[in-house]
């Protein structure tokens, strides 16, 4: 263990990752709808995206960075898989021992280069590597204390979850710590019209319009497949982890973190 609890609360300055450049991808009505993608326009507008669309963002980050302090082992690799932008290293960078390595796994070429720049503007100096990957195809992990996947598992195809799940716990020391954020479902479907209704109330005080609501919601139908939480919990037992619990749910929003 290498940090106190509150020394993580202490070290993170919320909000300090994120640019001006406005979120306006679904703003005009679209001829064609088209299945949603992480390229460049995405990449330019992510950091504002962000947290007007995921409930809570900065503060599961936070939370993110507190988890993995307890977990994190001196000379030992963490790793983000789907780490788009970098934040999550931005944030953990000042909490973690300057001998603990970052590796950032992402199949979006441009959401990397944005990531570089801004390690680079943060003056992240510790030994990293970004890697072009995708994540239906694996990850060969190796030497990891500590796992994060925030908001990507979400976007594996169904069938090649599992086989993931069980290769980063493979490549995980034994006490080392996954920490998974997802948009989830529910068994009953009132609940989850209500849950769902409730996300694009939240999305509408953040300044999106319906139009730009439902255009983003046709271009993510197809490629975001959710999970029941209890679902993705027995997955990660049945895969490699020993304990699994959620430590934060909102609506159809939640963080499960497992131990190996």
């Amino acid at each position: 263990m290498s940090l106190s609890c509150g020394q993580a609360t202490k070290s993170i300055k919320t909000g300090e990752f994120f640019t001006m450049a406005k979120d306006r991808i679904f703003a005009k009505k679209r001829s064609m709808a088209k299945d949603f993608d992480f390229g460049a326009d995405t990449a330019s507008v992510f950091d504002d995206m962000l947290p007007r669309s995921v409930p809570f963002y900065i503060e599961i980050q936070r939370m993110i960075g507190e988890i993995v302090s307890d977990f994190v082992v001196e000379g030992t690799n963490v790793y983000d898989l789907g780490c788009s932008t970098c934040n999550t290293f931005i944030v953990l960078d000042k909490l973690l021992p300057k001998g603990v390595r970052f590796i950032g796994m992402d199949f979006s070429q441009e959401m990397l280069q944005r990531g570089r720049e801004k390690l680079a503007q943060y003056k992240v100096t510790r030994d990293f590597d970004l890697v072009l990957a995708d994540l239906n195809d694996g990850a060969q992990l190796k030497n990891a204390s500590a796992v994060i996947i925030n908001l990507t598992l979400q976007f594996v195809r169904p069938l090649r979850r599992p086989p993931l799940i069980k290769s980063i716990a493979n490549g995980m020391n034994k006490g080392g710590c996954l920490v998974v954020v997802e948009k989830v479902i529910t068994k009953d479907p009132t609940l989850n019209r209500l849950f769902i209704k409730y996300y694009y109330a939240f999305k509408q005080r953040n300044g999106y319009s319906d139009l730009e609501i439902a255009q983003k919601r046709e271009a993510l139908e197809n490629i975001l497949v959710p999970y029941q939480v209890r679902e993705n919990m027995e997955m990660f037992l049945g895969n490699g982890f020993s304990e699994v619990d959620v430590f934060f749910k909102w609506y159809n929003f939640c963080g499960l973190v497992a131990i190996k």
